[in-house]
């Protein structure tokens, strides 16, 4: 679409600028729950992002599976069952308790594009070749002003705004939003290449003296193969990627450059860890890289925000069509920005000990190392930040011990939960033989497959909102369930739960 200079044009109730992974799930939710949505995005159609991310972790996984896409994705990439840092710790996560127990190696534009069909199926508009130039927020919406690749404005409206729109947020900038952190390592290079000694089929990241590298198997004959050279760290990212530079600081990190050669895609660029004080800003929100950016260590960059698209796209959606008050939204920022800053620790510490290069902090690396592998709890909770299952929301005081918890893959009497879940509403699982009196439009109600007792009332994005471990064996009324719901449940959350 290219308007007239001045041209006032009424779009969607949403607008979520940014078409990368973060956008296409957000407008695809939002999409797939009746609310009209527009996606605006500065490339040209057809212009894909960098490929730079290439892992998708179980938690995603499983979001992708509650959207019918999981299993397709799969087919296109690598699983690796297998996780080596630092050359003295290897994770195994094949016994994860998750449907998905391993790391699917992938480019990213291949979730972009399973992502972009779906968002297409559900009739979402496009607006390519606009960036967006300014953001004006009132009482009863929010104006957009974009400037198109021919050079025509426009004025853009809607209820809401996203900015998925990368770690160079217009959106962000436009709000005025600082954007607080560091450049932790300038300088990294990336490739993706053919290898003629080709090493164990793991996710392996190591350092040593000056340098560290990362090594990931693609599956299709190619390997991402990245590091970081010390004594190169000031060289601008638009100075070109030599594949000798990268031998060298294979040959360093690992021992062996691996006989890389055939070199399909180069890149250079530097690693921030930043995050925004608040993901909402009145009507309009930021997710994604928009929101927070870290070190692609463990990576997580491509899966926080998606897992922020997650968290939030019910939430809109229940908003803009009247079955929960604006409130709802402050919870977005209250159980999503805990988690990002999170990510920013754990990815930084991984790359900060892979850059260990004195005899203290290689000890130090050492000795976390060893905690990592040998102590359960502490391997746990390892797997469980690099693949996002170990991640839970906070819950009010005195809740269920499930509350805010992530709820698995579980088997329900008629299939399973994530399949449940695809229809985007609020999934209550009873003990069998209860009876349920309920709103269909909003709450889908299933028996657990087993003879557990407890009623699980799990939100669309795969977490418990309320549980109970005391219904009894005879009917259960939804009005009942839901006012034990809004006792256990926060302010905010309570115009959200389902009501027969």
């Amino acid at each position: 679409m290219n308007g007239k200079t001045g041209t006032t044009q009424h779009t969607a109730t949403v607008i979520v600028v940014g078409s990368g992974p973060t956008g296409l799930l957000l407008a695809g939710d939002l999409a797939a729950a009746g609310v009209s949505v527009t996606v605006v995005e500065k490339r040209p159609q057809g212009i894909s992002n960098l490929t730079r991310a290439f892992g998708v972790h179980a938690r995603t996984l499983e979001q992708l599976d509650a959207r019918g896409l999981a299993d397709e994705l799969i087919d296109t990439g690598q699983k690796i069952t297998g996780v080596r840092l630092f050359a003295a710790l290897s994770l195994d996560i094949s016994h994860m308790p998750s449907r998905f127990p391993f790391v699917l190696i992938t480019p990213q534009y291949e979730v972009e594009k399973l992502l972009l069909q779906r968002a297409e199926k559900n009739g979402i508009r496009f607006v390519y070749g606009a960036e967006v130039t300014g953001v004006a927020q009132a009482d009863e919406g929010v104006t957009l002003k974009v400037r198109h690749e021919d050079g025509a404005a426009d004025t853009l409206r809607a209820a809401y705004v996203v900015g998925a729109d990368g770690v160079r947020s217009t959106v962000r900038k436009a709000l005025g939003l600082p954007f607080p952190g560091q450049s932790v390592i300038k300088s990294i290079v990336l490739a993706d290449v053919k290898l003629t000694q080709e090493p164990e089929r793991t996710v392996a990241v190591n350092g040593v003296g000056n340098a560290f590298g990362f090594i990931i198997p693609f599956g299709d004959g190619y390997w991402r193969v990245g590091g970081w050279d010390r004594t190169r760290a000031e060289v601008a990212d638009s100075e070109p990627v030599e594949l000798e530079e990268l031998r060298e600081i294979a040959e360093r990190a690992f021992g062996s450059d691996f006989g890389m050669h055939d070199a399909r895609w180069m890149s250079r660029f530097h690693s921030d860890e930043r995050q925004v004080p608040d993901y909402r800003v009145g009507r309009v929100l930021l997710a994604g890289d928009a929101a927070h950016t870290h070190s692609p260590a463990g990576g997580q960059g491509m899966n926080t925000g998606l897992q922020d698209a997650a968290n939030l796209g019910w939430k809109l959606a229940a908003v803009v069509n009247g079955q929960a008050s604006e409130g709802l939204l402050d919870t977005y920022n209250a159980e999503r920005h805990p988690v990002g800053r999170a990510v920013l620790r754990s990815s930084g510490a991984i790359i900060r000990l892979s850059m260990a290069h004195n005899v203290a902090q290689r000890g130090l690396r050492a000795v976390l190392a060893f905690a990592a592998g040998h102590l359960r709890p502490v391997t746990r909770k390892a797997i469980g930040q690099i693949t996002g299952i170990g991640y839970a929301y906070g819950a009010p005081r005195g809740s269920h011990p499930l509350t805010g918890k992530r709820v698995p893959d579980v088997e329900l009497k008629d299939g399973r939960l994530y399949e449940e879940l695809r229809a985007g509403k609020f999934v209550l699982i009873t003990p069998r033989g209860t009876s349920v009196d309920h709103d269909e439009d909003r709450l889908t109600v299933a028996e657990w497959a087993s003879d557990r007792r407890t009623t699980l009332l799990v939100r669309p994005d795969g977490y418990a909102a309320w549980a109970s471990e005391s219904s009894g064996d005879g009917p259960v009324s939804a009005r009942i369930a839901a006012g034990q719901m809004q006792v256990s449940w926060t302010s905010a959350m309570r115009s959200s739960i389902p009501r027969g």
